[in-house]
């Protein structure tokens, strides 16, 4: 069930920011492996780096979750959407 305000949660909160900025990065990856298998040396610092910031920006979304955001966080007159 999606909350009343989805389009402020999404447009707003800091778990999907940050899960978008992780999925640029899930992206990037595979493109830098082929840019560097073509054309110049693979690099592995800027493979572990990519990877490692994918992992951390993963976890930052999942806290991000975690925490309530007070003007995005779905409720209804201080009740939760399912008793609105």
């Amino acid at each position: 069930m999606l909350v009343h305000n989805w389009r402020a949660v999404l447009k707003y909160a800091w778990s999907v920011r940050l899960m978008a900025l992780a999925l640029v990065f899930i992206i990037l990856e595979p493109i830098y492996n082929f840019v560097a298998a073509t054309w110049v040396a693979k690099n592995i610092y800027i493979q572990l780096a990519m990877s490692a910031f994918t992992g951390l920006l993963a976890v930052a979304a999942i806290i991000a979750r975690i925490f309530v955001q007070q003007k995005i966080s779905g409720d209804l007159n201080g009740k939760p959407p399912a008793e609105g």
